[in-house]
């Protein structure tokens, strides 16, 4: 009886370990040949002194921001298919310019992935603190995390919820409100329609916006004054 009771508990608990660590696998993996080439190229532009750097995925990637803002001196750090993974392991290339500011916009290619809303949040902060060390004086802006549209999402982003958007971008907003130079900027109201989703004569595909939309989005960033 104690035998059948011991191979019982050695199996449950087998059981049990394996299904930990099913529950906690997180697929972090940043490295593709899409962004080793695009941080390569990065590496090789020569330094700007007090540059507005724009960081994030493909949506930052699409944004004409130097034509957009010929004025200023910017710089575009966005890797089309980029996760917050990806953005921490490349910082060194975005502070060597010792930014004057830095608007960061991640997180909707880790929510395809599966990766939980705790886990970015965690990662916007990591991100934030390594910033922070090398560069006290930047002043960092977390642009919101932008809604989808599910009538016109892709098959590929039916994972990316507006609820796990809504959770991203409470929780950042939180974290700005308690730390200096952080600032959060909420683009929903230009970019979202009476729903929350992402309006629809903006976007091709229900994730990705037109070029007309970046245009609107400088516009607001003047309008508050964070441009």
């Amino acid at each position: 009886m104690k035998k059948g009771i011991i191979l019982f508990l050695m199996v449950w608990g087998g059981l049990s370990c394996s299904w930990a660590q099913q529950s906690i696998h997180i697929d972090s993996n940043y490295i593709f040949s899409g962004y080793t080439e695009q941080l390569a190229h990065f590496k090789k532009m020569p330094v700007l002194p007090k540059a507005i750097v724009f960081v994030g995925n493909s949506l930052t990637d699409a944004g004409r921001w130097n034509d957009i803002l010929p004025e200023l001196p910017v710089l575009n750090r966005g890797i089309s298919g980029d996760i917050s993974y990806g953005v921490l392991a490349r910082l060194d290339e975005i502070t060597r310019h010792n930014p004057k500011k830095i608007f960061l916009m991640i997180g909707v290619n880790d929510l395809k992935r599966g990766i939980p809303t705790k886990n970015i949040i965690d990662n916007y902060i990591r991100i934030i603190d390594e910033i922070r060390k090398s560069l006290p004086k930047t002043t960092i802006y977390l642009n919101s995390v932008l809604p989808v549209n599910p009538s016109k999402l892709l098959e590929s982003f039916k994972a990316v919820t507006n609820s796990d958007i809504r959770i991203l971008n409470e929780g950042m907003q939180r974290f700005s409100q308690k730390e200096k130079n952080v600032k959060f900027v909420n683009l929903h109201p230009i970019l979202a329609d009476k729903d929350g989703n992402l309006r629809s004569e903006i976007t091709p595909d229900g994730i990705h916006l037109e070029i007309s939309a970046y245009v609107e989005l400088v516009d607001y960033l003047k309008k508050i004054k964070v441009l």
